[in-house]
C-alpha cells in the first residue's frame, strides 16, 4: 500500500496535510532524486489548473527539485495532456502537474508523468515515498550543482497545435456552433482557442478564473448551465471539461448530456469503419454501463475493464495493443495521439464524427440505451467498512439477486474517504433496492 499516492497521484485539501508546502517540496526533491539517471543535465517541466493554491505548491516543488540539482520549466495553467504531450516533446526528465481534476478549489493535488509522458507505475510511485520518509541530506548537490527555474513561452501555442493536428488537414469545423466550458480551470485559453482556429462559432463560459471558481456549477461535472446555454444560442454542440482538461462530457443540441461511455462507443464504432483500431475492442473500467459492452458485442468488438483509474486503463491498452479506452466519467485515452485522457482532443474527435456523418449530435452520439446504472456514495470516517463481515454479506446477498441480469460494484474511492457503491442491471426497480440496502448497511458499519 502507498501513504500518500491514491489513484491519481497526492490530493487533498491545499495547506492541510499532504497537500503543505513543506510536503510539496519533500515530494519535489524524492521525484527528482528518484528520476536523476546519469551526467546529463535532468529538467522537469511544471503545469497547474487556476487554483489559488497553485502558486504555493509551485513554489513549493521548485524549490525541491532545484535543490536536488534539477532544473525547472514551468508552463503556467495548462491542461494535464498538456503537460504529459511537453514531458515528451520537450525530452524532460519527469512532468508535474498541480491539479486536483473535478473537484473543487479548496483541494490540490500533484500527479507525475515520466519521460515518455506516461503517469507513474505503482512501484516507481512507492519509491517516491520511501525517500519522501528518508534523510536525503547527503544526497543533496554542492551549491554549484543547483538546478535553475524559467518559464517557458508558448507552451499553450504548441499544444493547441498538437490538438488541431489530430484531425486530418482538411477537417474544417466551419457551420459548427459549439459552445465550450472550461469550467474556470487549465483549459479556458487553449481549448476555445483551437476550436475557433479550426473554423467553429465559438460560445465561452467558464474562463473567468479567479482561484476559486474552478468546477464551481460549471464544467464536465455540472453541466446544467451548459445545458441551458445550448438551447440559449441554438448550438450544435456543447462541450464541458473539467478543472484540468483531461475529461469531457458533450451536451447534445437538445440539452441532454452524453457522457464517457457513448462518446467511447463513438469513436470505436468510427475508427471500427476507418481500419483505425488497433485491437478488436476497446479499454474500459467496472463502472462502464452494461449497454457500452452489449453495443461493442453487437459490432463485433470486445470491451476490456480495468480497475476505476485511467492510469489502469492506459496500462491495459498498451499491454494489450488497444487504441481507444476510458472512463464513464469523460476520460477518453485515444492512444494514436495522447498518453492520458485529453478532453479537448476526444472532443474534436466526436466534432469530426459529426461533420463526417452530417447529422445531429443527438444522433451521433446516442448509440445504445444505458441499462439503469445507479451510484451512491458513502462517507466514512476511518477503518476499512469494506473488511466487516456485514457489509460482505450485504454484498454477496447483492449479487445473488442481480444474478446474471446486472452488474455489482463496491469500491472505495482512492481519493476522498467514500464507499462507492454501484450497481445496474436490467431491473431499475431491483437495482435500485440492491444499492440502497448495501448502502444502508455500509452507513451503519462506517459510522
Amino acid at each position: 500500500m502507498r501513504k500518500f499516492f491514491g489513484t491519481d497521484g497526492i490530493r487533498g485539501q491545499a495547506n492541510s496535510y499532504p497537500m503543505t508546502a513543506e510536503m510539496a517540496l519533500k515530494v519535489g526533491m524524492a521525484a527528482g532524486l528518484a528520476f536523476k539517471n546519469g551526467g546529463h543535465r535532468h529538467r522537469v517541466v511544471i503545469g497547474k489548473d487556476t487554483r489559488l493554491s497553485g502558486y504555493m505548491l509551485e513554489n513549493a516543488l521548485v524549490a525541491g527539485f532545484t535543490s536536488v540539482g534539477m532544473d525547472v520549466f514551468l508552463l503556467g495553467p495548462l491542461p494535464t495532456p498538456a503537460v504529459a504531450m511537453l514531458t515528451r516533446s520537450l525530452r524532460t526528465d519527469l512532468g508535474v502537474m498541480i491539479s486536483a481534476s473535478h473537484n473543487p478549489f479548496q483541494d490540490n493535488g500533484i500527479k507525475f508523468f515520466g519521460p515518455d509522458g506516461f503517469k507513474l507505475s505503482d512501484q516507481i510511485e512507492k519509491t517516491i515515498e520511501e525517500l519522501m520518509e528518508s534523510d536525503l541530506t547527503s544526497r543533496l548537490p554542492s551549491a554549484s550543482e543547483l538546478g535553475r527555474a524559467k518559464r517557458i513561452d508558448g507552451a499553450q501555442q504548441r499544444y493547441i497545435e498538437f490538438a488541431k493536428r489530430t484531425l486530418p488537414r482538411e477537417m474544417s469545423l466551419e457551420g459548427l456552433r459549439v459552445v465550450i466550458d472550461c469550467a474556470n480551470g487549465a483549459a479556458y485559453k487553449v481549448a476555445p482557442e483551437a476550436l475557433w482556429e479550426l473554423g467553429a462559432d465559438v460560445i465561452t463560459m467558464g474562463v473567468t478564473p479567479d482561484g476559486f471558481n474552478i468546477n464551481k456549477e460549471c464544467g464536465s461535472t455540472s453541466t446544467d448551465a451548459l445545458s441551458r446555454k445550448v438551447h440559449e444560442v441554438r448550438a450544435d454542440i456543447g462541450i464541458a471539461l473539467d478543472g484540468d482538461a483531461d475529461r469531457v462530457i458533450i451536451v447534445d443540441e437538445n440539452g441532454s448530456v452524453v457522457d464517457g461511455d457513448q462518446l467511447m462507443a463513438v469513436v470505436a464504432q468510427s475508427w471500427q469503419q476507418s481500419n483505425r483500431l488497433s485491437a478488436p475492442g476497446i479499454v474500459a473500467t467496472v463502472m462502464s454501463n452494461l449497454g457500452l459492452e452489449r453495443y461493442l458485442q453487437s459490432l463485433g468488438l470486445g470491451l476490456a475493464r480495468t480497475k476505476v483509474g485511467d492510469r489502469y486503463v492506459v496500462e491495459h491498452m498498451r499491454a494489450n495493443g488497444y487504441n481507444v479506452g476510458g472512463e464513464q466519467s469523460g476520460h477518453i485515452v485515444l492512444s494514436d495521439f495522447a498518453t492520458t485522457g485529453d478532453g479537448l482532443i476526444a472532443g474534436l474527435q466526436v466534432l469530426a464524427c459529426v461533420k463526417d456523418q452530417d447529422k445531429p449530435v443527438s444522433e451521433v452520439c446516442r448509440r445504445f440505451e444505458p441499462v439503469p446504472q445507479i451510484l451512491k456514495n458513502v462517507r466514512y470516517k476511518g477503518g476499512k467498512p469494506l473488511e466487516q463481515d456485514l457489509v460482505k454479506s450485504a454484498i454477496e446477498d447483492g449479487e445473488a439477486r442481480l444474478g446474471n441480469s446486472g452488474r455489482l460494484v463496491i469500491r472505495a474511492s482512492g481519493t476522498e474517504p467514500l464507499i462507492r457503491v454501484m450497481a445496474e442491471g436490467d431491473d431499475a426497480e431491483l437495482v435500485k433496492q440492491v444499492v440502497n440496502d448495501i448502502a444502508g448497511v455500509v452507513a451503519t458499519t462506517a459510522a
